[in-house]
């Protein structure tokens, strides 16, 4: 059977935030779109990623709470959780959201939704579902899947990631975390505090791309609330075991054994270009994905452009920060070039860790000039009234008080880094930061108290202390 002929303007690859931010915005403006998605709209981030996973963390903190309603002298039960409830939460969540990406929104808009694998057959051609398509732009938003690590044994004992882990309706009893890093630690915190008890191993360090200071943080919190946490062990064989799964491990040349009911993996994620047919394309890529410029468009193939996870944008905002950048030159034939530094980047433990910009050991390792000005949630009011005071800011000063980065950790990091995005963004200064009046008390005001430290030096300045010497004289 001859497939039939499709001719639009734009074919975009993937239902995720990228793909669906690039097709919603290309129909707004009348440009004929066909969207190819083989699996379910919404991508990793509505059914298995972002959503799901924060909603379960939700359910965990709820938990956590009420056995920490004490220290305002609320005498409570220990909490009875209903693991079906929980689940039924998360499906809740997902279903709640699931409009917003639905398949019937975007054919309401005009666009053609093929569900199908896609395959490049040429530098302009893609094959999905009996169907050709020939367009004069591509857009591959075709996201990550699980990286499973070859340990021997792995591939012959069941074992979660983030695609099966949600949809269970009971409580792993004994489960082990594969991976230390933003998923690793957050399941790991979130399924010990509704009851598991979570053992997490890493290669090497927990939370390896942070500064030592802001990992410890979150593995100190981990610890305190009962996860094993073992660094630099590696998995050198897995088999079954009597309670479910056995692993056997090895830290500073000791081997030893652990047992547990469940096993996640979460090691990492890799793009999913495998199965396109990159090579009848003309597109380069390597195991991190499609290679591109820094607009975001193919190097060897003029028409592709990728966002999101196969372009190097490890969370659903950068997707949807990459979906609006390359409309400018697909749309409007605007220059576009991709801005990493304001790219926010967020770990959902308790505490947050939410950061923008270089960190402490990135500008080191650059040779960057710089100073840490560094507040403490410890000594911020609204800290101490909501005792929820482990955390801090720590804020990278340039020359003349540019902004190279914040870093914030505590209870809602992640709210708190907006306005530090934002002064990325627009090349705010701290002096900038110290102009504004933040509304008291809020946690908040500790990014406005690291930004005044800044200035400090300057009032023991003897040249500056010597004109209000001076000035003084006057009256």
């Amino acid at each position: 059977m001859m497939s039939k002929l499709l001719k639009p303007d734009l074919c975009v690859i993937g239902a995720g935030s990228g793909g669906l931010t690039v097709a919603a915005a290309a129909r707004a403006y009348g440009v004929s779109v066909v969207l190819i998605e083989q699996n379910k709209m919404g991508g990793n981030r509505l059914n298995y990623g972002c959503v799901p996973s924060k909603a379960l963390i939700a359910a965990a903190r709820q938990v956590h709470d009420i056995r920490q309603a004490n220290r305002f002298g609320i005498r409570t039960s220990a909490p009875e959780i209903d693991c079906r409830a929980v689940h039924k939460h998360i499906r809740g969540v997902i279903d709640t959201l699931a409009p917003n990406d639905s398949e019937q929104r975007l054919l309401q808009s005009g666009a053609q939704v093929i569900h199908a694998p896609a395959r490049f057959f040429g530098k302009d051609v893609i094959e999905a579902g009996g169907y050709t398509i020939k367009a004069r732009r591509f857009v591959v938003a075709s996201g990550s899947s699980p990286r499973v690590p070859p340990i021997p044994g792995l591939d012959k004992v069941d074992f979660l990631t983030n695609e099966t882990i949600f949809e269970r309706k009971d409580l792993p009893a004994k489960l082990v975390v594969l991976g230390g890093g933003s998923v690793g630690v957050a399941m790991a915190q979130a399924y010990q505090r509704l009851g598991s008890k979570v053992t997490l191993l890493e290669l090497g360090r927990i939370l390896y791309k942070q500064d030592l200071d802001v990992a410890d943080a979150v593995v100190s919190a981990l610890k305190s609330e009962g996860v094993d946490v073992r660094q630099n062990t590696s998995v050198t064989r897995v088999e079954k075991g009597d309670e479910g799964i056995r692993l056997h491990l090895e830290s500073a040349g000791k081997a030893s054994v652990l047992d547990g009911s469940h096993l996640l993996v979460a090691a990492g994620r890799i793009p999913n270009i495998s199965e396109l047919g990159l090579n009848a394309a003309g597109i380069a890529y390597s195991p991190d994905g499609i290679t591109v410029d820094e607009g975001l468009r193919s190097v060897t193939n003029s028409r592709v452009y990728a966002v999101g996870d196969v372009a190097g944008g490890h969370s659903t905002h950068a997707a949807n920060y990459h979906g609006g950048l390359v409309l400018r030159p697909i749309l409007f034939r605007l220059s576009a070039e991709v801005r990493h530094e304001i790219v926010p980047h967020v770990t959902y433990t308790d505490p947050e860790i939410a950061s923008v910009g270089m960190n402490e050991g990135e500008a080191r390792g650059r040779g960057i000039e710089h100073r840490v000005l560094r507040w403490n949630m410890a000594d911020n009011d609204r800290a101490q009234i909501e005792h929820e005071t482990n955390g801090f800011i720590k804020v990278l000063a340039g020359k003349n008080g540019a902004i190279l980065g914040a870093t914030i950790v505590g209870r809602n990091a992640a709210e708190l880094i907006h306005v530090w995005a934002l002064a990325l963004s627009k090349g705010l200064s701290l002096r900038d930061m110290t102009d504004y009046v933040a509304p008291y008390p809020t946690t908040g005001e500790i990014g406005k108290r690291a930004a005044v430290t800044y200035f400090q030096e300057m009032t023991r300045k003897p040249v500056l202390r010597g004109l209000l010497g001076g000035l003084r004289l006057f009256g």
